[in-house]
């Protein structure tokens, strides 16, 4: 699944298209995709792990799922789910999720929870997770209404990153440490942009699909945990286990 960081990537990949005209749509969707054909493209936004086509009365969001893929300028052998054709470039999704928004954006997205966001603000990620009495940190990390934007490599190495253990309560992490917590993940999500730019970010994986702990020199754990049953790596020994 693209996290918040590759979604601005693909941002920044495809802002050639911004006041362009779609001339033609096509696209193996059921939504009303042709309602784009003939209007331009007015900004190009991201939220976490949506991405976002701005026209004059509505937005298209993109959510690329666990499996979704972006061409830009050329096509994959299958159907696209969508399909836009500019005078000089075309965009393509595969295997992604397509939703109309209506109105106005800042009443639908929460800017200041999106990790990527210059309106990104720690007090009130502070104060979310203060207010979800039993949450654990690793169900913390992959909610998008507190993290918008984080993903499991960012959740695994955050952890790895703070020495906490997965299945440790967020109300049991002492002040400074979840004060640690919520500057690590940003942190890292601005390293992960830096590295997937450079073609290099499983060469800093610490944690992530790791098989030992460089810190201790003992097998890590891969265990999947949390509500949503995702892949967790981590040490049992230096990750500690706020009860």
């Amino acid at each position: 699944m693209p996290e918040g960081p590759s979604i601005v990537i693909l941002r920044e990949e495809a802002r050639y298209f911004k006041g362009q005209k779609v001339l033609s749509v096509s696209g193996n969707s059921k939504q009303d995709i042709q309602r784009m054909a003939g209007k331009k493209i007015r900004d190009l936004r991201s939220w976490g792990k949506h991405f976002l086509l701005l026209f004059d009365d509505f937005t298209l969001r993109i959510h690329f799922m666990l499996f979704g893929t972006y061409r830009i300028n050329e096509r994959k052998t299958v159907v696209p789910r969508l399909s836009l054709i500019f005078k000089n470039g075309e965009l393509n999704f595969y295997t992604c999720s397509l939703k109309f928004i209506e109105g106005d954006l800042d009443k639908v997205y929460d800017w200041s929870s999106d990790l990527m966001s210059d309106q990104w603000s720690p007090p009130k990620a502070r104060k979310k997770l203060k207010s979800r009495s039993g949450l654990l940190v690793c169900d913390a990390l992959l909610d998008q209404q507190i993290f918008s934007g984080s993903g499991n490599i960012i959740k695994n190495e955050v952890l790895y990153r703070v020495k906490v253990h997965p299945l440790s309560k967020v109300e049991r992490l002492p002040p400074r440490k979840l004060g640690e917590l919520i500057r690590e993940t940003r942190n890292y999500s601005f390293d992960f942009l830096k590295w997937k730019k450079a073609y290099v970010l499983k060469k800093h994986w610490l944690a992530h699909t790791k098989k030992n702990c460089i810190r201790c020199q003992i097998p890590l754990v891969k265990k999947y945990l949390g509500k949503t049953k995702r892949r967790s790596f981590f040490c049992e020994n230096c990750q500690i286990l706020y009860k």
